[in-house]
């Protein structure tokens, strides 16, 4: 991690203190959503599917700024802000629609830093090392979710999973927000702006065209795969106890903090394809295992789901920054994809599991995963012959 750049780092860092707020709250939320406050899944499911698609805009609009204006670090600053100043009124909520609008708000300020923060790695890696680059910062990422689930699970273990608690839990995400919020505010430099960056004409080139099209096959897997909180709700289906359900989420964290940076060796020695096509199969490997409805087959499924996560964005995000030209607007479409799909999916599911039960959900989920994969091995090997 010699070659690593000190700016990486720091976002790094941004990322394991935001990540680890986030991380509290993931496990909890649908439980609370759902238990607490009483609402179906079906709203779980419309709470998914709002608070990833209110991305949407704002990531295609961010790439497309930094872009075409060189306005990198300010958006930056402004989405972890949002997102640092969201979660905690989580706490204050009283019905799903609230929090609907908390979560929409901290999508937002996702949606807003996503693509220029890329744009900043991208920056600041070395040549032919952008696997490692994006490895190593998703290992940070990831090692942030992992702090925050197992902070959460002591504080449920020792205080209870009362309501009281959980709303206290929402609260205390402020501090790591706001510590995430203060280095990169003051300790990431932005990027160089472009000379004369004003008086050029800005478009998508044919490479562009061609980096987003290939992305369309990930996006489309991504209407079957289940949300975490879908997983959340299984798990507790097959009775779970919520005090534990934090350590799941430490089992999927842990296996991507340990394999990020090796799957950015892979990519950049064995390429895009292969790391996406180990990616898909982990994908509906976790899938396969929610469907025994075993609490044993449920720890499994998590640890694929770390996986298919972790496999899938670094090949991604390692893609677009070897094909793209206008990297900050391919990762804006990429990001918008990824939210557009990811709701709709979210809001598909929740619907069958509330109208038709949760053994249907599963198979649409399985299905649809299956049959992507299988499709997307089969073109591999056209592709290559």
């Amino acid at each position: 991690m010699k070659r690593i750049n000190k700016n990486v780092i720091m976002l790094g860092w941004v990322s394991f203190f935001t990540d680890m707020a986030s991380a509290m709250i993931m496990p909890i939320l649908p439980i609370f959503v759902v238990v607490v406050l009483e609402e179906g899944m079906d709203k779980l499911g419309i709470i998914v599917a709002i608070s990833t698609f209110a991305s949407y805009a704002l990531r295609l609009v961010s790439g497309y700024i930094s872009d075409r204006y060189g306005i990198v670090k300010p958006l930056v600053v402004a989405g972890y802000a949002f997102s640092a100043l969201s979660k905690p009124l989580i706490g204050l909520t009283q019905g799903y629609k609230t929090v609907a609008g908390l979560q929409v708000a901290e999508r937002l300020g996702k949606g807003l830093r996503s693509a220029p923060k890329d744009v900043m790695i991208v920056q600041y890696s070395t040549a032919r090392a952008s696997g490692k680059t994006f490895g190593f910062h998703k290992m940070m990422d990831i090692a942030g979710e992992l702090s925050g689930a197992l902070l959460l699970f002591v504080l449920l273990w020792y205080f209870g999973q009362s309501e009281t608690v959980m709303r206290n839990i929402f609260y205390a995400t402020f501090l790591p927000g706001i510590i995430g919020l203060v280095i990169v505010a003051f300790f990431v430099r932005d990027v160089p702006k472009p000379i004369s960056h004003r008086e050029q004409s800005f478009t998508l080139t044919q490479n562009d065209k061609k980096t987003i099209g290939a992305l369309f096959f990930y996006f489309l897997f991504l209407l079957f795969v289940f949300s975490p909180s879908f997983f959340t709700m299984q798990a507790k289906a097959v009775g779970i106890a919520t005090a534990v359900i934090p350590l799941l989420f430490v089992v999927s964290s842990g296996v991507q903090t340990m394999s990020s940076y090796l799957f950015g060796i892979l990519i950049d020695r064995f390429g895009v394809k292969r790391v996406l096509a180990f990616s898909y199969a982990c994908g509906v490997a976790s899938q396969g295992f929610l469907m025994l409805k075993s609490p044993f087959f449920t720890w499994i499924a998590y640890a694929f789901l770390g996986l298919f996560t972790v496999a899938s964005l670094n090949a991604n995000r390692a893609f677009i920054a070897q094909s793209a030209t206008n990297k900050g607007s391919v990762y804006g479409v990429f990001y918008a994809g990824v939210a557009l799909f990811g709701a709709l999916g979210a809001y598909i599911a929740g619907l069958i599991w509330e109208h038709w039960n949760m053994q249907n959900a599963l198979i649409y989920s399985l299905v649809g995963t299956l049959v992507m994969t299988l499709l997307f091995f089969l073109m591999k090997v056209r592709h290559e012959n």
